[in-house]
């Protein structure tokens, strides 16, 4: 391979990046975060864009947490901690919406190990959801392979030992290796395919007794179990927020799965890994129910529901989930802004994936399909939106939890607020300038670099279309016949070339 070639630019990636990578593959890392900080995110995972996140678990049983009550979580995946704390004392004290839940539909008596006979699984078809994934348009999914709870979605010595009885998904409830099974049906569809896990337990014997012992003694080891037994493309750690990163020797862990493990070269990890690590040391950074970060250098994803829990929330009604519309948006203003998105469903308990789910999945699909291009593979334009006449919006920059009003800041602006007109996304020579309605008659592109005439087409059909230049701004006349004869889409693409 020539040298030129070999450090030309990868679907976008800067050029010390693409280097820096070929670096990467060749070396030994070290258990330290210097060593271990030099190695980037695959370039897989960087072209990737959309993925799927899966909460899938005894809490899926209940299947409940309560809306927009003060000090309560809205997560349904945290059903054993909320009952816990609502039991026992403050915030939510016994008159907690989760304790009251429980009572009136379990009983007083009825504890969280109960429900694992209860998590049987029965209409699983973990090839009904890869098609579903692979039709979505993700490229990647990332399954809870363990939540906080400590229940193993993949047969594991560890967590039966520790917990002194059955608590993984082979030994109890449906008796069956859900997660590889997950994982292979997956893979047979060209999806890479990943876990989440946690690092601590609630409520695991060892971690109250001794919080280093568990780390090494039952953690590490689980850890290398889930990483020899799945092979996980992707490893989503969370649950790092209790110790710091020496504490939990982070380093020595990753350092195994960098050197060592089967996934040593194609593995993407995640930035929570301590508590001294998140947008600090690890892999992509992580926001998780936010509008994301900024134009960041670095490989950045933002995690959330399509309602307002990760796990399935029974309690939910259809107004609580974003519309098809809005997780589009979404995808499309996360991916202009260099960043990727995770998407999270809730299966139930029988193993279903609900059905509006499945639709929003869908409908991202259908507007991906003829639009791929504009998506994959891409990176941040020197600017990521164009917005109308009238006051622009600034989003809350926070790592958890921040409003993001897409709807707002595409469909309905408040009195006197600008909107979005156009996302733009970069890939090679070609800008692409991603449009949130149907165009009609005249579109003006600005920011759009360059001395000579572009040359636009309409990614949809590969229409070529007239345009003219003046300076960085770029006029385009859509004929009314082609744009009358466009399919309904959530948003066109015009490339620029």
């Amino acid at each position: 391979m020539r040298r030129r070639d070999l450090l030309r630019s990868v679907a976008g990636v800067p050029l010390a990046l693409s280097a820096r990578r070929v670096f990467a593959q060749s070396r030994r890392f070290e258990p330290n975060w210097g060593s271990l900080d030099a190695r980037p995110s695959p370039g897989w995972y960087t072209d990737a864009k959309f993925g799927i996140f899966i909460h899938w678990g005894l809490y899926s049983v209940p299947s409940y947490a309560p809306l927009h009550s003060k000090g309560e979580t809205m997560y349904a995946e945290w059903y054993w901690n909320s009952l816990t704390r609502g039991k026992t004392g403050p915030p939510n004290g016994p008159g907690s919406s989760t304790w009251k839940f429980h009572q009136r539909t379990y009983g007083a008596n009825f504890e969280y190990k109960d429900f694992a006979p209860m998590f049987q699984c029965e209409l699983y078809d973990p090839d009904h959801w890869a098609d579903i994934f692979a039709r979505s348009g993700a490229k990647y999914v990332a399954l809870t392979s363990k939540h906080h709870e400590g229940f193993t979605l993949w047969r594991n010595a560890q967590a039966n030992q520790a917990w002194g009885r059955p608590w993984n998904a082979v030994d109890a409830g449906p008796k069956r290796d859900i997660a590889l099974d997950l994982m292979e049906a997956g893979r047979r569809k060209n999806l890479r395919m990943g876990i989440y896990y946690s690092l601590y337990e609630w409520y695991n014997p060892l971690w109250l007794a001794d919080r280093k012992r568990y780390a090494i003694e039952h953690m590490h080891p689980q850890f290398k179990d889930a990483v020899t037994h799945l092979k996980p493309s992707i490893i989503f750690s969370d649950g790092e927020w209790e110790m710091n990163s020496d504490e939990w020797r982070s380093p020595e862990l990753l350092a195994w799965l960098f050197n060592e493990s089967p996934v040593r070269e194609e593995v993407a990890i995640d930035d929570r890994w301590g508590k001294d690590t998140r947008h600090k040391h690890g892999g992509y950074y992580t926001t998780e129910y936010t509008s994301g970060m900024q134009q960041a250098a670095h490989p950045w994803e933002e995690s959330r529901g399509m309602g307002y829990s990760y796990g399935y929330n029974r309690n939910e009604k259809i107004d609580d989930y974003h519309t098809g519309r809005e997780l589009i948006m979404m995808l499309v203003d996360i991916v202009s802004r260099g960043g990727n998105l995770l998407l999270d469903i809730g299966p139930t308990a029988d193993g279903q994936i609900p059905p509006i789910m499945e639709e929003r999945l869908l409908q991202i699909g259908e507007f991906l399909g003829p639009n791929a291009e504009a998506i994959y593979g891409t990176h941040a334009h020197t600017m990521s939106r164009q917005w109308s006449a009238g006051k622009v919006p600034q989003l809350e920059v926070k790592e958890f939890m921040s409003d993001y009003p897409i709807k707002n800041l595409v469909d309905t602006p408040p009195a006197g607020n600008a909107r979005v007109d156009a996302f733009f996304t970069a890939k090679n020579n070609a800008v692409y300038a991603i449009l949130p309605r149907r165009p009609i008659r005249e579109i003006t592109l600005d920011g759009i670099p360059g001395t000579a005439a572009a040359k636009v087409t309409l990614l949809e059909n590969g229409a070529a279309l007239e345009s003219a230049r003046q300076g960085k701004q770029i006029r385009v006349r859509v004929p009314e016949a082609l744009s009358a004869a466009l399919p309904a889409r959530e948003a066109y693409v015009l490339k620029i070339v």
